[in-house]
């Protein structure tokens, strides 16, 4: 059983026409990332406020608190860091969701390369051995304090973070919930990601699929700078969402397209194509067998 959702921020900065141009897709749930070109974390309370009645005006609800949690270099101070993720958890109960999207930490800048997920200077290699027990420790103090809030940490496997390999995905999902339970802690599988970053989408789903309770949907051929509709890259989007059906998945599928491009804070497809977007998907629901609510 799948969920749309969307990152709505790839449409328009303004929430009205993202709530406008969903309702025409049949899509009732929202992943805020931003609105009016400001992060979920810096909104004002009175804008959240607002945004918070045009859902419930609309019927909407969102599917995540799509933070940018985990997106800073894993030498930076931590407490500052934690404090954005105490907003984070408040949002959720404003909002009634209990998802936050978050990540695994950048490389020190001293590893080689920007370290910021930037792009136009090569990579060097990360020494992550050097780095796993920081990561680990402060994914633990996340995770402890979703624990106590009752709401789900969702890692997402971005490029240049530690998690961006599927091999490391499974590390962390195996080391922290060691300490905490599944109903805290999970992955977001994004096909396109893993693609981008080198690695064979069905060969990281096979990897982690024990622990993926979130999908973001978007497609990547390899060597370009935008993403595809689901079904025409490399994300084996299809097989996937077959293996997911047979599993029986049941959580959210959130559209994330990039399909004008895309980079660290997030991307853009524009109103005029993410309705694409939207029926290319559901046609690969519909081929595999997927049940889709609203």
């Amino acid at each position: 059983m799948f969920t749309l959702s969307a990152f709505a921020d790839e449409i328009d900065p303004d929430p009205q026409q993202q709530i406008d141009v969903l309702n025409s897709c049949g899509v009732r749930h929202i992943e805020l990332r931003s609105i009016l070109k400001t992060n979920v974390l810096d909104l004002t309370d009175l804008q959240i406020a607002e945004f918070n009645s045009l859902l419930k005006k609309h019927d909407f609800r969102l599917s995540a608190i799509g933070s940018p949690i985990g997106k800073v270099k894993i030498d930076e101070p931590f407490g500052p860091h934690l404090k954005r993720f105490q907003r984070a958890i408040e949002l959720c109960k404003v909002f009634d969701t209990r998802n936050i999207r978050i990540f695994s930490y950048y490389p020190p800048l001293s590893s080689g390369g920007r370290g910021d997920g930037g792009e136009g200077e090569a990579d060097g290699e990360v020494a992550w051995d050097n780095w796993r027990r920081d990561v680990l420790d402060r994914m633990f103090d996340k995770a402890r304090l979703a624990e106590k809030a009752g709401v789900r940490l969702i890692h997402e496997n971005e490029n240049r973070i530690y998690g961006d390999d599927p091999a490391r995905v499974k590390d962390l999902m195996e080391t922290v919930l060691e300490q905490v339970g599944s109903q805290y802690f999970g992955a977001a599988y994004d096909p396109a990601n893993y693609v981008f970053c080198g690695f064979d989408p069905w060969e990281a789903w096979q990897m982690t699929k024990p622990w993926t309770v979130h999908f973001h949907i978007k497609d990547w051929v390899r060597g370009e700078s935008h993403g595809r509709l689901a079904g025409e890259g490399h994300g084996r989007i299809a097989e996937v969402m077959a293996d997911a059906v047979a599993m029986k998945y049941d959580g959210f599928a959130t559209l994330e397209p990039h399909l004008l491009g895309g980079g660290p804070t997030g991307g853009v497809t524009g109103p005029e194509l993410f309705p694409k977007a939207v029926a290319a998907f559901r046609t690969i629901l519909n081929q595999v067998g997927a049940k889709e609510q609203v």
